[in-house]
């Protein structure tokens, strides 16, 4: 709930060139929607984008969109791994 109320401050302080601005004006659907160590079921999208800017890594799919949703149950991570890029992974929870 904190989060949300954040981004409802922001939403009514809008600060000229800001990239939220920019984000808020261009609709939010292309920013993450889950963050890492949220609980997620499988096929919750995690994030939306244009183009890949973050990579799926194990546990999740990509369609054609770009965007990246969980292929099981988990626990969202984001690593950086080779050449400094981004990849977001489901790690499954432990029976």
């Amino acid at each position: 709930d904190a989060l949300m109320k954040l981004i409802e401050g922001r939403k009514k302080e809008k600060k000229e060139g800001s990239y939220t601005t920019y984000l808020f004006e261009k609709g939010l659907d292309k920013i993450l929607k889950k963050f890492g160590e949220e609980v997620v079921k499988a096929g919750n999208i995690l994030v939306r984008q244009r183009g890949t800017v973050h990579n799926p890594g194990q546990n999740v799919g990509m369609g054609k969109d770009h965007t990246l949703y969980a292929l099981v149950d988990g626990t969202v991570k984001f690593s950086k791994k080779r050449e400094d890029k981004s990849y977001v992974s489901v790690v499954p929870f432990e029976n």
